[in-house]
């Protein structure tokens, strides 16, 4: 399914889960070429259709000190950079409906995030791009209002459409996964994807930076796997302690080709 959107799409045509993976955030152009180096060398090794992520800016910040990004233009050439020199599609975010033109020159995927799902203006504009719209569904949303999500993209003319579940509010400073979301949106007849590592933010912490729970990533993973996720978000980082933006969950560059090895297992014991 994932060759009918990205076309150019290396191992397009494999019966492998599709990984969107990468740092939160672009932080520069050396450790995004580095991160993406990596990543490549790995989903070749198992012929995993593979989409690099990252974030051109940070706009929903808990606090006006945090990191945000190094520059829009700088960043979106930076995601282009990657593109060009690994032949793999990029995937970015997008805040507001003037931006989506904008990336739409630099990247092949729109993200809408979670916060933002139900924007109508946003996902109007990332429609209109052309470009796939990958949209979070909110952690205040069920699986199934994610229909009209899709529903208005594909209303605009555009039939490309990914949904992303990244876990649903649980109290005020945690999120759960409810797995039964994932066949749930899969029957919207578009591609599903779990975010294994935001859905194990812990939000809202008192010092105004999200905490998270890592070393459950696998977990998640292999879960999403199993219930037919077409494909996974993973955000990783060679030094994740240091990294500018949700270094709390993401998952250690280091750690990522033994998680895939599992995961392509999973894969096929369940096809």
């Amino acid at each position: 399914m994932i060759q009918q959107y990205l076309p150019s799409i290396k191992h397009g045509d494999s019966t492998q889960f599709f990984l969107m993976a990468g740092p939160c955030a672009i932080e520069g152009e050396e450790i995004a070429l580095r991160i993406a180096e990596r990543i490549v060398k790995i989903t070749d090794k198992f012929g995993i259709p593979y989409i690099f992520k990252g974030s051109y800016r940070k706009a929903n910040r808990s606090r006006v000190d945090s990191f945000t990004g190094i520059g829009d233009e700088k960043a979106l050439k930076v995601l282009q950079k990657v593109s060009q020199t690994f032949g793999i599609p990029t995937v970015t975010d997008i805040h507001e409906s003037h931006e989506a033109a904008m990336a739409a020159e630099y990247v092949d995927v729109l993200q809408i995030p979670a916060f933002l799902c139900r924007q109508t203006e946003l996902l109007v504009a990332a429609a209109n791009t052309g470009k796939v719209v990958n949209i979070k569904k909110g952690q205040f949303l069920s699986a199934g209002s994610m229909q009209f999500a899709v529903d208005k993209v594909k209303e605009s003319g555009n039939e490309k459409v990914f949904l992303t579940d990244r876990g649903n509010s649980f109290g005020y400073q945690d999120l759960i996964v409810d797995f039964r979301g994932i066949p749930e949106m899969r029957g919207f007849q578009v591609p599903t994807v779990m975010d294994c590592t935001h859905s194990l933010q812990q939000p809202n912490q008192t010092t105004g930076v999200t905490g998270g729970k890592p070393a459950l990533i696998e977990t998640i993973a292999k879960a999403a796997i199993a219930v037919g996720a077409d494909g996974l978000f993973i955000e990783t980082h060679p030094d994740p302690a240091n990294a500018k933006s949700d270094g709390a969950n993401m998952l250690h560059l280091d750690l990522l080709e033994g998680l895939l090895e599992k995961l392509v297992r999973v894969r096929a014991a369940i096809l």
